[in-house]
């Protein structure tokens, strides 16, 4: 077995530092995003006790007035990315309309979706146990132009 070189042992040793140091700097001030430098607080974090539990859904309401689900198989589309562009459909509903799209493309013989919106179920939640109760609420709403 050979020795390293000086040089091959500064090397190795200046990747370790600076791996060490953007770890360091993510876990101070990163996100989710930096990962995996930043931490990943999908599984850090909790909410408290007795804070009700959000769970986000996608669904439509077409032309005979039919709400239909539109998770992962009706449009393509998976839950968490809907939940991480949330603030952008916030913004602009509109955006929604790409939902109403890729149903469409996926559901030609189905019937026109005329609104789409994302709705939260705040599932309720007593000392870390569920009570059995929730409330909905529709946090973005787009409606098709008739």
């Amino acid at each position: 077995m050979e020795n390293l070189t000086t040089r091959g042992r500064a090397t190795r040793l200046g990747a370790t530092a600076l791996g060490l140091a953007l770890l360091l700097v993510g876990t101070l001030w990163g996100s989710d995003d930096d990962f995996p430098f930043g931490p990943f607080r999908m599984y850090s974090t909790s909410n408290p006790p007795n804070d009700p539990a959000p769970d986000t859904r996608v669904e439509g309401v077409n032309s005979t007035g039919t709400v239909v689900d539109l998770d992962q198989d009706a449009t393509g589309i998976r839950r968490a990315e809907i939940e991480g562009q949330q603030a952008r459909y916030a913004a602009d509903p509109a955006l929604l309309a790409e939902v109403a799209d890729a149903y469409a493309e996926r559901h030609p013989d189905a019937a026109e979706l005329v609104e789409v919106r994302i709705v939260i179920r705040w599932h309720g939640i007593r000392a870390g146990r569920p009570t059995g109760r929730h409330t909905d609420e529709t946090v973005v709403r787009w409606q098709a132009s008739r």
